[in-house]
């Protein structure tokens, strides 16, 4: 028997349309998904690089603070593109390229402050 009203091969056309739409899904949300990775990866540099540079800073390590941010972000496939240190307090902000877009995070490490009171 034959479908009414012609209705034969709707189901393929359903399913192409599907795999199509999943595609495409896939397509937009897979770059964003990475660029979530690699802004976190990007916060960890910065991180790393400012508590490196405040072991320098408090002579825990030695060497030249922003030499030792640098360093760490460059092992953390990042880049220094701010370093300041006041006191014991160092400041870094780090930046990393992911696909057209440039991606930056800043941190600060330093003693804790005192407790007032």
């Amino acid at each position: 028997m034959r479908a009414a009203g012609g209705e034969a091969g709707a189901g393929s056309v359903l399913a192409v349309a599907l795999l199509g739409a999943t595609v495409a899904l896939t397509a937009v949300l897979l770059p964003l998904l990475a660029a979530f990775a690699v802004s976190q990866s990007v916060q960890n540099a910065a991180d790393a690089a400012a508590l490196a540079a405040a072991d320098t800073v408090s002579g825990l390590v030695a060497g030249y603070p922003c030499a030792a941010a640098a360093e760490a972000a460059r092992l953390n496939e990042a880049s220094v593109s701010r370093c300041s240190v006041d006191g014991l307090i160092a400041s870094v902000s780090v930046q990393r390229g992911f696909l057209v877009f440039t991606l930056g995070s800043t941190a600060r490490a330093g003693p804790p402050a005192q407790p007032s009171g």
